[in-house]
């Protein structure tokens, strides 16, 4: 959570900068979404690290910076992945993408509402079929924690979603 003076500094740095930026990106990379992408994640970063980002003389810059180093190294995975994918290594199957039917985006919207812990449960344990302890191990939780995180996800589910819809187990 961000403190005091150093919350409004960040704020104030985004209504100046973040459109600029983004513009600036989206000029680099060709690509709207992938422009706000990395210059989110710059000031993800900025928050993550306050000390740092304070002591900067131009913030602009600094995050500039820091997502045209993330969008060179998005290009630079995404490029080796297109090399694999020619060359016939990694071939998509129709099965790749999910269908997206009204129950399924009915799904995803209302695990986008739960919180990362439980909703990241829920999908390891209900689509990706691993174990309670697996699910333990995958994100560094107890087993039990991991049982009561799918107890509060469904509960909240049941909520959201009509009784009928249940969620499928891989």
């Amino acid at each position: 959570m961000l403190m005091g003076g150093y919350e409004e500094e960040v704020r104030q740095v985004y209504l100046v900068s973040f459109r600029r930026l983004v513009g600036q990106l989206y000029g680099v990379t060709g690509d709207l979404a992938e422009a706000e992408d990395v210059v989110q994640e710059a000031f993800v970063r900025a928050v993550a690290r306050p000390r740092q980002f304070s002591e900067v003389a131009d913030h602009e810059a600094w995050l500039r910076t820091v997502a045209l180093n993330l969008a060179r190294n998005r290009f630079r995975r995404r490029r080796v992945f297109d090399q694999l994918f020619r060359a016939g290594r990694l071939a998509p199957t129709p099965e790749a993408a999910p269908e997206m039917t009204l129950d399924r985006l009915d799904l995803v919207a209302a695990l986008r509402g739960l919180p990362y812990q439980v909703r990241a449960a829920l999908v390891l344990y209900h689509l990706v079929d691993l174990s309670i302890d697996e699910v333990a191990m995958t994100l560094g939780a107890r087993p039990n924690t991991v049982k009561s995180w799918l107890a509060r996800g469904r509960a909240a589910l049941a909520k959201e979603l009509s009784e009928s819809e249940a969620i499928p187990h891989a």
